[in-house]
């Protein structure tokens, strides 16, 4: 008995270990996003006006993927679906907009574009960016929009990935393209739903424009610092 359960902790352990390893540790993916939309100043637009997606224009599978430089942008890029014209995916909703919450995660503000099959969240520092693309896969594969800790003169961020996948309007991120469901999106109604894997609910409205706190993005999380 005292065998199997010192192999048990041994496995968790090790699984612990591996996922810290990913979390810290694992090669950044390229930087593979326009660098004219990293430069550019979305917080200048009005996102009460949506794109047409009438077929015209690119497709998204022909933009480059969108990821967060760094440990997180520095102010709020242009949107990176910019010239895309290819209509919604049949079981897609149409979440595409700037969004404040309301209630739960107050004080937090995201941008959601869409194209096709492609979702891009932007938000807190960090581009979330799912789907067909030109350079990458279709998981998102990018860092969690802040330091985390220091290591000298190294900085070191929380990793994230997540595959995106539309179950009847509700948008549904699962951890690492096959772990567990981790975040869901929907409507109901004009209000956007946010459900995340801590089991809090969020409420947000549409807005016209970015606030003005939200220009430059609030670090999140712990930051510790290790000589």
């Amino acid at each position: 008995m005292k065998s199997v359960l010192r192999r048990s902790l041994t496995a968790l352990l090790l699984i612990a270990l591996t996922a810290f390893a990913f979390a810290f540790f694992s090669p950044r993916p390229p930087l593979t996003i326009n660098p004219e939309t990293l430069a550019g100043d979305g917080a200048a637009l009005n996102y009460c006006t949506l794109p047409v997606l009438d077929g015209q224009g690119l497709r998204a599978q022909d933009i480059p993927k969108g990821n967060t430089p760094g440990c997180g942008y520095d102010h709020f890029p242009l949107p990176i679906l910019d010239g895309c014209g290819e209509p919604l995916s049949a079981d897609a909703a149409d979440l595409r907009g700037l969004w404040q919450a309301v209630n739960g995660k107050l004080g937090h503000v995201e941008r959601i574009e869409q194209c096709g099959r492609r979702v891009v969240i932007t938000t807190a520092g960090l581009i979330h960016d799912g789907g067909p693309n030109a350079t990458a896969g279709e998981s998102t594969n990018d860092t969690e929009g802040s330091v985390l800790f220091t290591l000298g003169s190294q900085e070191f961020c929380g990793r994230t990935s997540a595959t995106m996948t539309w179950d009847d309007g509700i948008l549904n991120f699962h951890a690492f393209g096959w772990g567990p469901l981790v975040v869901r999106r929907y409507l109901e109604g004009e209000t956007l739903i946010w459900e995340y894997a801590d089991g809090s609910i969020t409420r947000m409205e549409r807005i016209c424009t970015l606030p003005e706190a939200h220009r430059t993005p609030q670090p999140r999380g712990l930051r510790l610092r290790v000589l």
